[in-house]
């Protein structure tokens, strides 16, 4: 297992930012690690590389626990906190040797930090202090370090936040290809990287952990109404839509179209059909509204 989180809690104060969190992650997982502000993500993470201790319960990493050898962990973990912490006044090429005498590469850590470079395509900006570069070529630095010493797991803390539509592709097509062969824990708040990238999804809230399960499962799960939007042909009373005895509710979304929801995926569009016949209205159009990532979130999340 390349991440066993047993039962972990952390307490400041009166306040359980962590409340009894457990989960696993294997080998070639890319997991989404989702949850509002304050949910406890950020918390989580760094209990499970050893930058923070935990207050009880247990994380191991690899089958080395977190607290008991620490060093053996950080071996294999590779981290990329939300601030992304980089010293500025350092060249790229400088930055990266100086993580790998940190990381005790020896003369692996030439070709290995070039191979870094060419991975993170940073090669036109290698030549610049950290401080010049954009946004996204710092992030680019920030994963460069993280992956420098080909860790088994990588851990990424809101990687693409402030980067643009060109280079959040860029990193999502980096962080894909590790995937492949490392295990990858991924929080964001953009469900779009999360749909993208991801194979399986957790969500936490008020340091719980609310779901866990793949994208598709969740949806089906938590799909406690399902939504119908028809078009009719000319305008409708809309009184008259009540006697659908199936339909749990309507919305009018625009002239002539509405959205419908009923517990019954069946009965809806037979009786739906039934009515117009009645009220001599023809349906123009009638489409299952698939729930989205984003509406599961709101409806796990919600206080």
């Amino acid at each position: 297992m390349s991440i066993k989180v047993t039962s972990l809690c952390k307490t400041y104060g009166t306040q359980k930012a962590v409340d009894h969190v457990s989960f696993e992650l294997t080998k070639g997982e890319i997991v989404g690690f989702l949850g509002p502000n304050g949910a406890g993500k950020s918390t989580t993470m760094k209990m499970i590389t050893g930058y923070l201790p935990p207050t009880s319960g247990s994380a191991s990493v690899c089958g080395f626990d977190v607290q008991e050898k620490p060093m053996e962990v950080r071996r294999r973990v590779g981290y990329l906190p939300e601030a992304n912490p980089l010293y500025y006044e350092m060249y790229v090429r400088e930055y990266l040797e100086f993580t790998a005498r940190i990381h005790k590469m020896g003369k692996e850590s030439r070709s290995r930090i070039e191979e870094m470079i060419e991975m993170t395509v940073l090669g036109k900006e290698a030549h610049k202090k950290i401080g010049a570069l954009s946004k996204g070529y710092k992030q680019r630095v920030g994963i460069a370090q993280a992956m420098l010493h080909n860790p088994e797991v990588l851990i990424l803390d809101e990687p693409t936040s402030g980067l643009d539509p060109n280079q959040i592709i860029e990193i999502r097509d980096l962080v894909k290809n590790i995937g492949r062969e490392k295990t990858v824990l991924l929080s964001t708040h953009i469900m779009q990287e999360v749909q993208a990238m991801c194979s399986r999804v957790i969500i936490i809230n008020n340091g719980k952990i609310v779901a866990d399960d793949s994208i598709s499962h969740l949806r089906e799960a938590n799909s406690n109404l399902n939504v119908l939007v028809v078009s009719f042909d000319k305008a409708i009373d809309e009184t008259l839509l009540n006697e659908i005895k199936s339909m749990n509710g309507y919305e009018k979304l625009e002239d002539n179209k509405y959205s419908l929801k009923s517990r019954d995926t069946d009965e809806l569009p037979r009786e739906l059909m039934q009515w117009a016949l009645k009220h001599n209205t023809n349906i123009t159009s009638m489409q299952s509204e698939v729930h989205s990532l984003e509406d599961v979130f709101r409806t796990l999340t919600k206080q």
